[in-house]
């Protein structure tokens, strides 16, 4: 059980019951316009690509919080992240989605990849807090600075949790809902998901 730092809040660790899977990306924080879309495949292009551009698997928004869970203890986690790897910059933990699913959040114009490393938020996600971000992505998004001794975020105006739209470009494998995020305490992340969400469609205007 950890705490997820932008809510001060308990998380639940699941990395007894999952096997860690192959990483796959490190995140990194951009500018990008708030009114960026990017489209689902054409009809018989390949899954994950259309002319070297990211495919939209699922889009939505949530609220996020944010942790840093280097099993140190400072910030009340008990070990490494559920996925077995080291936290890292890009990493957020999901109380639904599949380890090692890929995807990239936006808010204010700010974008920042991620791939699901870890599980969480645990009660929070029961109120709609679906993404626990990395606490230094959670700064540069918000405009603060990472505080390596107290593992938290300063100078950001106290902010713990944002609202930001999240964009999936690719789902991990092993157990998890490949949908839309249920609460932790649903155990979504413990079950095979065989049916994916269909990609959104892009409508001409």
């Amino acid at each position: 059980m950890r705490f997820s730092l932008g809510l001060r809040q308990n998380r639940f660790l699941a990395a007894t019951l999952l096997g860690a899977s192959v990483f796959a990306s490190a995140g990194v924080v951009s500018a990008l316009p708030a009114s960026a879309d990017v489209s689902a495949p054409a009809p018989g292009s390949e899954s994950g690509s259309t002319s070297g551009s990211e495919v939209a698997l699922l889009k939505g928004s949530t609220k996020a919080s944010y942790f840093w869970d280097d099993s140190s203890g400072r910030a009340g986690d008990t070990g490494l992240p559920a996925s077995g790897k080291p936290m890292q910059k890009g990493m957020i933990a999901s109380p639904s989605w599949p380890l090692m699913t890929e995807g990239y959040v936006v808010y204010k114009g700010k974008k920042a990849k991620f791939f699901v490393g870890d599980r969480g938020p645990g009660v929070p996600s029961s109120s709609g807090v679906m993404i626990d971000l990395d606490a230094k992505s959670f700064a540069d998004l918000t405009g603060g600075t990472f505080n390596a001794d107290t593992l938290g975020v300063d100078g950001n105006g106290g902010m713990g949790h944002i609202k930001v739209d999240y964009v999936i470009t690719k789902w991990g494998n092993g157990p998890g809902k490949k949908n839309y995020p249920v609460p932790f305490s649903a155990g979504a992340w413990g079950r095979i998901d065989h049916n994916p969400a269909t990609p959104p469609t892009v409508v001409d205007k």
